[in-house]
């Protein structure tokens, strides 16, 4: 016979969500709002992003610790690229 109280518990345990991890990064661009447009296709529904006059402030939200660190690396690696891109097609047209 198992233990109502040991089922219980160790239901309980695999059907709550594990809490989320947040990271917001806070950018600074010459056009944040092309910025924020070249990225937005590429945004996931646990990603936001908000322009703030020059700056753009993505927020990362993730279940697991790896998986927050992975969008993040991207999303700053996508920043960087679309922040040079705007800039060299700004500043040689």
């Amino acid at each position: 016979m198992t233990d109502e109280r040991e089922r219980t518990t160790s239901d309980r345990a695999t059907d709550e969500p594990s809490p989320a991890r947040t990271a917001r990064l806070r950018t600074t661009h010459a056009d944040a709002d092309a910025v924020a447009a070249s990225l937005r296709p590429d945004n996931t529904d646990s990603m936001s992003m908000a322009v703030e006059g020059e700056t753009l402030v993505t927020t990362v939200e993730r279940e697991t610790t790896g998986g927050l660190q992975s969008t993040v690396d991207d999303t700053v690696v996508n920043l960087t690229v679309a922040d040079a891109v705007i800039d060299t097609a700004t500043n040689n047209l």
